[in-house]
């Protein structure tokens, strides 16, 4: 059986613990609940005994805490297994970890980075082969519209199938969760033709929905999906799908995302990181 990873935050503050232990029972998946804690205990002066006692009690008490908290959404009858893990790095050890047989990751989203920082969300984003599921403090309505974004414009083979999976995963998160699917296709007009005025914004569009009609109606027959599910809107790529998905009500937004690595990621994000920083909905990312 396949696993989900579910990383645990903060007591009461945490949100990937209900919506995941929910994801791997409607999914048949494995659960397992893994918390992190860490303290710098070189700090303290202590011996090595003293130091390996109050590390046990940290651990202890969050395991106690963790394991609360899993009983009060799964019960417990339900096998789920709790992990507590000592790391101060803990994006290292959850890349590390998904890497094996796991359906996904699922964490509950923070925003927070800066030219010197990268937040765990951000590595995650970019290194970790496993879906990544970022959730908000929002409760999953009945009938929610799901949103799914695809890149018609791809080029690269990878990337076409990337779309076909993104299109396939929503498709089963829809049936799963007995609601509506939606499926975004994004036309951006450059911005430096666009801003010396050299093509009419609208023209441009019609011209490039027309060109990419023939790969929609690929993606369409691909994934099973009639085209009354597939909407093609102009406009920046980011706030489109930002906008479409508080227009819809979305409750999950599904994308592909490319990883960045180096200063390269610190100064360019890409669409879904652009996106998840301007976005209220859950976020699920999927690598080619």
């Amino acid at each position: 059986m396949s696993k989900l990873l579910i990383v645990a935050d903060v007591e009461g503050s945490c949100s990937a613990t209900p919506r995941g232990l929910q994801l791997a029972e409607l999914m048949d998946l494995q659960p397992e609940v893994v918390a992190f804690v860490y303290a710098d205990l070189k700090r303290l002066k202590l011996d090595a005994k003293s130091a390996a006692s109050v590390k046990k009690q940290l651990m202890d008490q969050r395991r106690s805490a963790v394991t609360a908290e899993v009983e009060k959404f799964a019960g417990s009858n339900r096998r789920v297994k709790v992990q507590v893990v000592w790391a101060e790095a803990i994006h290292d050890w959850i890349i590390k970890r998904a890497g094996g047989d796991y359906a996904g990751v699922v964490k509950t989203r923070h925003k927070s980075e800066s030219f010197g920082h990268t937040s765990t969300d951000w590595h995650l984003l970019r290194q970790c082969s496993a879906p990544v599921l970022l959730v908000s403090k929002r409760k999953w309505r009945k009938g929610g519209l799901i949103l799914a974004t695809v890149d018609l414009d791809a080029g690269s083979k990878t990337k076409q199938a990337l779309n076909v999976d993104v299109v396939t995963t929503a498709r089963h998160y829809a049936e799963m969760l007995e609601t509506e699917l939606l499926v975004l296709c994004v036309i951006d007009v450059p911005t430096l033709l666009n801003d010396l005025d050299l093509v009419d914004p609208r023209k441009y569009a019609k011209a490039k929905e027309t060109e990419l009609r023939p790969t929609l109606e690929k993606l369409a027959e691909q994934t099973g999906l009639p085209l009354s599910r597939f909407k093609v809107k102009r406009g920046p790529v980011a706030k489109t799908i930002v906008s479409e998905a508080a227009d819809k009500k979305a409750q999950l937004v599904v994308m592909g995302t490319v990883g960045r690595r180096g200063v390269r990621a610190q100064v360019l994000g890409n669409t879904a990181e652009e996106v998840l920083g301007l976005l209220r909905a859950d976020t699920l990312t999927l690598k080619p």
